[in-house]
């Protein structure tokens, strides 16, 4: 597979939307999909699916199609890696923080909870989403001991700010930020993915109000 940094952040970030597609195409048995099937399904040409699969090695050959399974598996691999779950920690165990927790820890997305940390003295010691929400205070030596890679930031912009700094140096190499803030850290090492739910929603009410 090219390195990543040759592929576009556009085609990374259509992976997820192929893969979800070929799971429900893989649950109702299929076996083949075309390119002009996937970019129906996906709402571009059939061009421009050739194009993303041409970034890793193209997975199929032109004209006969591609095997769902085979298809599936690799762009699974480039998502998951081998499988081994990344170890994760979530920062800010409020309302947001407990609703994302549980989305981490249900669903087959390649992370691992592993604790959650909160500043609010009435939440410390609760079990969230089966992982013990621990004082901030704690967080340098719990990073130290059990190395966490990713980060879920779900603190107001303020903290979000503050406490990347620090978990860089702890050796976070990977933010998934909920703070209303677009996080940029400043690591050649370190990836971020700043998420705005709020911006979905006024692109749904722009679409009712000018459609």
């Amino acid at each position: 597979m090219p390195a990543q940094n040759k592929v576009s952040l556009p085609v990374i970030k259509r992976l997820p939307k192929y893969y979800r597609y070929l799971v429900n195409l893989s649950a109702e048995g299929r076996e083949k999909v075309s390119s002009s099937e996937l970019a129906h399904m996906m709402g571009t040409t059939a061009s421009q699916v050739r194009q993303d699969f041409n970034c890793f090695g193209g997975f199929g050959q032109q004209g006969i199609g591609y095997k769902v399974n085979v298809l599936l598996d690799e762009i699974g691999r480039l998502l998951f890696g081998d499988g081994e779950l990344l170890p994760t920690i979530l920062i800010g165990a409020g309302r947001l923080g407990n609703a994302v927790s549980s989305f981490i820890s249900r669903d087959t997305n390649g992370y691992r909870l592993i604790a959650a940390f909160d500043i609010n003295p009435d939440l410390v010691g609760r079990e969230m989403s089966g992982v013990t929400i621990r004082p901030l205070e704690e967080l340098e030596s719990f990073c130290r001991e059990h190395k966490p890679v990713v980060a879920v930031l779900c603190v107001p912009r303020q903290s979000a700010v503050e406490v990347s700094g620090e978990l860089v140096r702890l050796g976070i190499k990977g933010f998934w930020n909920f703070s209303h803030y677009d996080l940029s850290v400043e690591h050649p090492e370190v990836t971020v993915e700043n998420v705005h739910l709020g911006d979905s929603l006024m692109s749904l009410g722009y679409r009712l109000r000018n459609g």
